[in-house]
């Protein structure tokens, strides 16, 4: 993390990481559950909403405090197929707001989405959404309001070896410091 004052890690989560995505959005507040999903959600629907994390290929990267997810950042196609477009989202929990996550978050999903062929990035928000407008013109985002929502356009930079390789090494050294986490938190328990 970029953030001196700040530890914790950035890594995709994996597939059976399912309850960890959930309870992340169990613990967003009233404000934050509604500026995340643009009104306001039960548990229920977040249960549901959770099952799904990786449905139709999402790729799905969170900030880790030790073992538990503090902030997310979705990547999703539209359509069934990685193509021009694809929508991202966020969230991030009221004690690590304020802190640069978000906007680390969504760089990496910028990148993946970038690395998938991906040129058109969309994200909508509530227009008294700032703080995610704010992420979103740090990457250089085109904000538009349309019937009460901001409609924020980002443009992937095209693919390249480097962009490629910096995602694939990310990825697994990410795997390999969650794989040590848990055989720390297993071996504590023994």
């Amino acid at each position: 993390m970029s953030n001196d004052n700040l530890s914790g890690s950035i890594r995709k989560l994996w597939q059976g990481e399912t309850d960890k995505f959930r309870n992340h959005l169990l613990r967003l507040d009233k404000a934050s559950r509604r500026n995340r999903f643009a009104h306001a959600v039960s548990d229920g629907f977040i249960a549901d909403y959770a099952s799904r994390m990786t449905s139709n290929g999402a790729i799905v990267y969170g900030f880790f405090d030790g073992d538990e997810l503090r902030a997310v950042a979705e990547l999703r196609k539209i359509g069934d197929t990685w193509g021009h477009q694809a929508e991202a989202a966020f969230s991030v929990e009221n004690d690590f707001q304020h802190k640069g996550i978000a906007t680390e978050l969504l760089g990496r999903v910028i990148r993946s989405a970038r690395n998938r062929g991906v040129s058109h990035l969309i994200m909508s928000c509530l227009a008294d959404n700032g703080k995610m407008q704010a992420v979103a013109r740090h990457h250089d985002a085109d904000l538009r309001f349309e019937a009460g929502e901001v409609i924020a356009e980002i443009l992937p930079h095209t693919a390249n070896p480097m962009s490629v390789f910096a995602e694939a090494v990310e990825d697994r050294f990410g795997d390999l410091m969650a794989v040590f986490d848990l055989k720390s938190k297993f071996s504590k328990a023994a």
